[in-house]
C-alpha cells in the first residue's frame, strides 16, 4: 500500500506495546529481579546474557552488544525493514495501519527504494538465464571447479559482452533507465550517453538479510583488469556493512557457530562447493567494524583467512583492530594466513575439505597474533624496545571492552615488557576514567564542570521524558558549537511538542540518523541516584548547569582568541566583559 505511515500512529503504537510480550512471544523470557533475561537469539550462547527491561522498554545483550527497542527486535530477529516492523507489531496489536496521501515523501522512503530492489531481482535473473545459454561461461566455471549446484545456490549468472545489454533487454523507458542507474547497473557519461557497468563477466548477486538482491560483483572470464568490479555505494547497497554469503550461509546452517571471511567472491563460492558452508567476503574493502559486528551477533568465532602476501597481512591488521572493540568474553577472533601464491579457492581445490579446516583450526588466536605482530619489530631484549612495545600496544589493547580477556592481554603485555601487570591496569583504568566516569575541569574562576554532564542529560531526557516539562534546555544550545548540545534540545523540544510520548518512541525518531546509535547506548546508561522524579530533577538541573559553564567557557575563549587578532564588536566586547566576570 502507498503512503506514508503518519509519525503520530508510530508513536502512539510503540507506546501501547510491550517489549516483553513482543519479544517474549519469539524468545521463552524468565524474569530475574526487575528485569527479563534469555539466552540471547542473536549468537551462541549457553549462560543467558540477554536483559529485557519492562522499565525501559529496551533490551540489551552484555555478550554481543545487541540492543534496541521492540522495533528495533523485530527489525533484527525477523530481518525486517522499518515499515516492516510497524507493520508486523500493529497485526500484533490487532492495529490497522493507516496510510498518508502517497505524494507526502515518507522519511524512511520504502516507495523510493522498493523500485530497486525490483529491478535488480529481475536483473539478477536476466544474467542467471543468461549463465544457462553461454557454454563459454560455463565452461569457465567448470574449469573453476564449481557445479550447477553451487551456481543455482549463489545465483551465480552472466553479463554479456557488449555495451547494452540490459538497457536493450529491460525495456528503455525512462523509469527503468533511471532505477538502473540509481541501482548501480548503468553508467551514463553524459546525457544520452549510457552503457552497462558489468560486461563479460561472471556475476555474484550480494544479498542482504532478507535475500534481496541490492548490488552485485563481477568477476571477468579471461584477462584482464579490473579482475573484480563491484556495485557503486546506492540507496540500498553500503558496502561497509554487507558481507557476500553471509545470506548463504544462515540459510544454510541455521546454528551457526563459526564464520571464515575471505578475500573474494569465488574464495566463498569454492570453498561452499567443497563443504565449507560457513564462509563470506568482504566486499572490496577491509573489513570494517560493521561487518564484525554482524558476524558476532551470529557467530561466537570469527576466523580471517587471508593470503601470506604484504597485501594480506596488512587486511588482517586492519581486521584485528576493528575486532578489538567488540571483543568480549566467549567471542575469538583468529587469523590464517596461506602459503604464497595461495588463496582459499586454489588451496581448497587442491587439498581438500578436511586439509583446508585443518589449517583452519591451527589459525592464531587474535592475542597470540596481535603481539607476534608488534614483536617482529621490536628487540624486547633492550628497555628502549621494551618501552616502544608497551607504546604501541596499550592504545590497543586500551580499546578493549573490560572482560577476562583484556586483563589477560596485559598480563602478557607486562610479562613482556618487564613490569607488573598492576601498574599497566592501573594506567589502563586511568585512560577509562577520562573517558567514563564523573570526572571534573577547572575553568578559570576555578569552578568545576562535571565531563559526564551531556552523557547524563541525554540519557535522563530518553529514559524519563516526562522532566522536560519541569525543565527548560536554553535555546542557544541549539546551535551551540559543541557536540551533543544541539542534540539535547533537539530531543527536548521533540519532547515538548509531542506530551506524553514514550522513550521508545522518542529514540525511534532518530532511526536512520547519525545520532542513533549514541542514543541507543545512553538510553543503557545507569545515572546514579536517579530512582525518584525530585533526584532525576536535580541531577538533569545540575547537568544543565554545567554544560551551561562550558559553553561560556568555549565562548569566552573564542572571544578572547579574536580579541588578539581582530578585535571585537563592541557588542562582542559587552558579552567578553560579562563572561570574565562569571
Amino acid at each position: 500500500m502507498a503512503g506514508r505511515i503518519p509519525q503520530s500512529f508510530i508513536d502512539e503504537l510503540i507506546a501501547r506495546a510491550d517489549i516483553v510480550e513482543v519479544i517474549n512471544a519469539r524468545v521463552p523470557l524468565k524474569k530475574k529481579g526487575r528485569e527479563y533475561t534469555a539466552c540471547c537469539p542473536f549468537h551462541n550462547e549457553k549462560t543467558p546474557s540477554f536483559t529485557v527491561s519492562e522499565t525501559k522498554q529496551f533490551y540489551h545483550c552484555f555478550g554481543c552488544g545487541a540492543h534496541g527497542t521492540a522495533i528495533g527486535f523485530l527489525m533484527e530477529y525477523e530481518h525486517l525493514d522499518f515499515v516492516d516492523a510497524i507493520e508486523t507489531l500493529a497485526a500484533e496489536y490487532h492495529v490497522e495501519v493507516p496510510r498518508e496521501d502517497s505524494a507526502v515523501q515518507s522519511g524512511h522512503k520504502r516507495d523510493e527504494k522498493q523500485p530497486l530492489y525490483d529491478v535488480l531481482e529481475q536483473t539478477s535473473q536476466l544474467y542467471q538465464q543468461q549463465l544457462r545459454h553461454s557454454d563459454r561461461a560455463v565452461a569457465y566455471l567448470k574449469q573453476r571447479g564449481l557445479s550447477g549446484e553451487i551456481a543455482r545456490r549463489y545465483q551465480l549468472g552472466y553479463a554479456p559482452e557488449g555495451w547494452h545489454f540490459l538497457l536493450d533487454n529491460m525495456g528503455n523507458n525512462t523509469n527503468y533507465i533511471n532505477n538502473l542507474k540509481t541501482a548501480g547497473m548503468i553508467v551514463e557519461k553524459s546525457p544520452g550517453k549510457r552503457y552497462d557497468r558489468f560486461r563479460d563477466r561472471i556475476m555474484f548477486p550480494i544479498l542482504d538479510r532478507r535475500g534481496r538482491t541490492i548490488a552485485f560483483g563481477g568477476r571477468i572470464i579471461d584477462e584482464g583488469e579490473p579482475k573484480y568490479l563491484n556495485s557503486p555505494e546506492t540507496p540500498i547497497f553500503h558496502k561497509g556493512y554487507e558481507l557476500y554469503g553471509f545470506y548463504e550461509a544462515r540459510q544454510r546452517l541455521r546454528n551457526l557457530h563459526r564464520i571464515v571471511v575471505v578475500e573474494g567472491y569465488m574464495d566463498v563460492v569454492a570453498l561452499s562447493q567443497h563443504g565449507i558452508e560457513y564462509a563470506v567476503a568482504s566486499l572490496g574493502t577491509a573489513t570494517t567494524r560493521d561487518q564484525i559486528q554482524k558476524l558476532f551477533r551470529s557467530v561466537q568465532e570469527v576466523i580471517f583467512c587471508f593470503d601470506g602476501d604484504q597485501a594480506g597481512h596488512k587486511a588482517a591488521w586492519r581486521a584485528l583492530e576493528n575486532t578489538l572493540p567488540i571483543l568480549r568474553d566467549g567471542l575469538q577472533a583468529r587469523f590464517l594466513f596461506l602459503p604464497d601464491g595461495e588463496d582459499p579457492d586454489s588451496m581448497v581445490r587442491k587439498e581438500g575439505k578436511d586439509a583446508f579446516e585443518k589449517r583452519l583450526q591451527s589459525a592464531l588466536p587474535l592475542p597470540e597474533y596481535l603481539f607476534d605482530n608488534l614483536l617482529k619489530e621490536i628487540d624486547t631484549g633492550t628497555m628502549d624496545g621494551r618501552a616502544r612495545l608497551a607504546k604501541k600496544a596499550r592504545p590497543l589493547l586500551a580499546g578493549i571492552p573490560e572482560s577476562v580477556i583484556a586483563d589477560l592481554m596485559y598480563k602478557r603485555l607486562a610479562e613482556l615488557v618487564g613490569i607488573s601487570d598492576a601498574k599497566l591496569k592501573d594506567q589502563r583504568q586511568s585512560t577509562e576514567l577520562e573517558q567514563t566516569t564523573p570526572q571534573t575541569i577547572t575553568r578559570r574562576t576555578g569552578r568545576e564542570v562535571k565531563q559526564n554532564a551531556l552523557r547524563d542529560a541525554i540519557a535522563l531526557l530518553l529514559q524519563h521524558p516526562e522532566i522536560s516539562h519541569d525543565i527548560e534546555v536554553p535555546v542557544f544550545f541549539s546551535t551551540a558549537p559543541l557536540q551533543g548540545f544541539a542534540l539535547l534540545h533537539n530531543l527536548h523540544d521533540t519532547i515538548k511538542t509531542n506530551p506524553g510520548i514514550s522513550s521508545s518512541a522518542l529514540i525511534e525518531r532518530w532511526r536512520g540518523k547519525d545520532d542513533f546509535d549514541i542514543l541507543q547506548k545512553l538510553m543503557q546508561r545507569n545515572v546514579h541516584g536517579t530512582d525518584e522524579k525530585a533526584s532525576q530533577l536535580a541531577v538533569f538541573s545540575d547537568a544543565l548547569k554545567s554544560l551551561t559553564l562550558k559553553y561560556n567557557d568555549q565562548r569566552f575563549e573564542a572571544l578572547e582568541q579574536k580579541l588578539k587578532q581582530e578585535g571585537l564588536s563592541q557588542k562582542e566586547l559587552e558579552e567578553y566583559k560579562t563572561l570574565l566576570a562569571r
